[in-house]
């Protein structure tokens, strides 16, 4: 196993200090994994005030006997590194928060006081190899993939309800085919009820670290067999079993799921997965008739709302509830090559937002997946971004000249009419030619000398410059078209 050197020396000079010093947790479940950790963390006999005194580059600021130790690492990972004392905890009256927190008497009790066997093992350094203690299993249930926790389940979740959502989120996140055992997966069914004990903050962050998995659907499904959904989002719940129409073939709960299954498996951010999953939260309560001609007028109106309470339940950010409920909202866009203008390809930019666009789109394929019977759309979405980069381009036109109609008329003291817009077109053309050219001064003097021109040159010159314009736009937007492949 590679250890960095930077662990290396922490325990080297707790050592010689005369304390222990394991590497413990989740680092230790990566490396026997093969798995890079994403942090590092050490337990030891020394109390708080000694870390602080062997490491001066150090802070404590918890109550669970925590030391954050700072080294000079150019890895981000290893900039911090926590030491905790080994410790015990005692009753949780709250289901969150242990009552006391003492001193253990050594690594074994520190140990058990985990939530899992896979996150219940350490690794002492000894000079010539590492040596894995494990004393709860954790290394075999590794190598079967599967969580199971450290003791009796149901101390384990009483303890903190949380580790309820964590086993899920570690079934689903550390590859394929990991099983909750048997045990541990019935005390969740029975005590899921704790996890209203919970803060929304807390719970937000699991069911993201659930959803930015790769199985967050599989993830999704296990909160609601496991009887936790309903405490979380109930709302989803709500779709189970509830058909659908023609153009699905799942029931408004699976579609949901195998469209956040969708845009996980595509790697798509977190906002266009929570879109996916809530994009159709409001079918069940927008239902009108049964079978194939089944109707959800207004559903994307109202799971907007929908999707605005339940972020807000949960705590998210002001701003990216705004986003994801964007996406909610417009989701059942129109869009028919040949049908929709380049006005309502506007307006749908302007509702929506530029920056949010790709997304939508992303959320429309989802959708489209999820439903079991997605109509071939790749040409149409590539048509659709194809006039969304058409109608977000500045126009070639006279606005983009440092001078504009009144500077014609104030140089060439003349009144508006047809000659203004020629000389303008004539000075657009220059500066199409050679944009260096667009400068006040100089286009002053060029106002000056077009103003001698008869008439008759100066129309021709217009005219001369507004094919060259058209030729110009002509060429860019074949060129906007070859990128997206339409014709």
């Amino acid at each position: 196993m590679k250890i960095p050197n930077e662990v290396k020396n922490i325990i080297e000079k707790l050592k010689e200090a005369g304390f222990e010093g394991f590497i413990v947790g989740g680092c230790v479940r990566d490396l026997l994994r093969k798995k890079e950790p994403e942090d590092w963390d050490i337990a030891t006999n020394a109390k708080p005030l000694d870390i602080q005194r062997i490491f001066p580059k150090s802070y404590y600021s918890n109550q669970f006997f925590t030391v954050t130790v700072l080294t000079e690492s150019d890895d981000p990972r290893l900039k911090e590194i926590e030491i905790t004392t080994f410790r015990k905890e005692a009753k949780y009256t709250d289901k969150r928060h242990p009552d006391e927190v003492k001193f253990a008497e050594n690594l074994r009790e520190d140990l058990a006081r985990r939530d899992f066997t896979i996150n219940a093992m350490a690794i002492e350094l000894k000079e010539e190899k590492e040596k894995i203690i494990d004393p709860f299993g954790g290394k075999k249930d590794l190598e079967k993939k599967i969580i199971r926790t450290v003791g009796e389940a149901k101390k384990r979740f009483n303890e903190d309800a949380l580790r309820m959502l964590r086993a899920i989120r570690f079934a689903v996140s550390l590859g394929e085919n990991w099983k909750i055992e048997e045990k541990t997966a019935q005390a969740i069914k029975e005590n899921s009820f704790w996890i209203s004990a919970i803060s929304k903050e807390r719970i937000r962050e699991e069911l993201m670290k659930i959803i930015m998995s790769e199985r967050a659907a599989e993830g999704i499904e296990l909160l609601r067999t496991f009887g936790l959904l309903k405490y979380i989002i109930p709302e989803l719940e709500e779709g189970y079993k509830v058909t659908q129409n023609k153009h699905h073939i799942y029931d408004c709960y699976e579609h949901s799921l195998r469209s956040l299954d969708y845009a996980a498996k595509r790697g798509f951010n977190k906002f266009v997965r929570l879109a996916a999953l809530l994009h159709d939260i409001a079918k069940p309560r927008t239902k009108k008739g049964e079978g194939p001609d089944a109707t959800f007028y207004g559903h994307e109106v109202l799971g907007a709302k929908m999707t605005a309470e339940i972020l807000n339940r949960l705590k998210f950010p002001k701003k990216e509830i705004e986003k994801i409920v964007k996406l909610v909202r417009y989701h059942l866009f129109y869009y028919n090559v040949g049908e929709v203008s380049e006005s309502a390809v506007r307006r749908l930019l302007r509702k929506v937002g530029k920056e949010n666009i790709e997304e939508l789109l992303q959320v429309r394929m989802a959708d489209r997946i999820g439903s079991g019977v997605p109509k071939a759309e790749p040409y149409k979405l590539r048509h659709l971004r194809y006039l969304i980069e058409k109608v977000s381009q500045d126009p070639i036109s006279v606005k983009m000249l440092k001078v504009n109609g009144y500077d014609v008329m104030r140089i060439l003291k003349i009144k508006p009419g047809p000659k203004v817009g020629e000389v303008l077109d004539i000075l657009l053309g220059e500066v199409l030619e050679d944009p260096k050219k667009n400068e006040k001064e100089f286009l002053e003097k060029e106002i000056e000398r077009l103003g001698k021109l008869e008439d008759e040159e100066l129309k021709r010159l217009a005219q001369k410059a507004r094919q060259e314009r058209e030729r110009l736009e002509m060429k860019r937007d074949e060129m906007t078209k070859r990128k997206y492949w339409v014709i």
